[in-house]
């Protein structure tokens, strides 16, 4: 399985990037740790399938059956899919109904299943309708409403997991380990990805690697065959 992924051309603070893949056989796939909810639509054996996925902590692997094509809408962190919140499906997903016509039910309304080419239509129409929205950490406004015009950490930290489903810690862990996966992919030293990233040492990037990627440094670097799903830089992040 290979994975084809792009930026698109509507509001990048609402859809981080657009993936499509293929299996001709039986196969597994590793998903890394990921910090933004995606939407997947899967059609396998003339059948429609879509769901949204939460966040996810740690690396999981998964069967992939034969000949089953895959479109993944990737979110920002922060954006929300009305009415599931990113904190009530971490580690987790959310099925939608799809009609005998084909049409996906999100928020009780039918839409039109996007294809790659034609995501922004989609992600538009579900902006426009109120069901994709993006909520945003501003510090200052907490600092502004606060009686002494210092909130606690502890609000802070609250406010942020209620909106990402994540802890601080944990999306700068997950989108450092990813990077990280990346560089080593791309034929990087480990030492450099050390250097430049910040780990302790090779044995702390080695056991980051094994939780949130499932890979080792010498597989990625070697570049072997099984499937690792979004390998890529992150965006910006919310309040950022």
């Amino acid at each position: 399985m290979r994975f084809e992924h792009r930026d698109t051309e509507t509001d990048a603070s609402i859809v981080n990037r657009v993936w499509r893949t293929r299996s001709d056989a039986e196969d597994t796939m590793t998903s890394a740790a990921r910090t933004c909810c995606q939407l997947i639509f899967t059609r396998m054996q003339g059948h429609l399938f879509a769901s949204l996925r939460g966040p996810e902590t740690r690396a999981t692997t998964a069967p992939v059956p034969r000949d089953a094509e895959f479109l993944g809408i990737r979110l920002t962190l922060g954006t929300v899919l009305r009415p599931h919140p990113a904190a009530s499906i971490v580690d987790g997903l959310v099925p939608f109904p799809v009609t005998d016509s084909g049409r996906v039910v999100i928020g009780g309304e039918e839409w039109e299943t996007p294809t790659y080419e034609n995501v922004e239509q989609f992600v538009r129409r579900l902006r426009d309708g109120g069901l994709l929205a993006r909520s945003r950490l501003k510090v200052e406004e907490h600092v502004a409403g606060h009686p002494d015009g210092h909130p606690s950490k502890r609000t802070i930290q609250r406010q942020y997991r209620a909106i990402t489903g994540l802890s601080q810690t944990a999306v700068t862990q997950i989108d450092r380990v990813n990077a990280a996966a990346t560089m080593l992919r791309d034929g990087l030293d480990w030492r450099t990805v050390v250097e430049e990233l910040g780990y302790f040492d090779q044995a702390h990037l080695a056991h980051a690697l094994r939780r949130y990627v499932g890979r080792t440094a010498r597989g990625l670097q070697a570049g072997d065959d099984a499937a690792v799903s979004f390998l890529y830089k992150n965006g910006p992040r919310p309040g950022s």
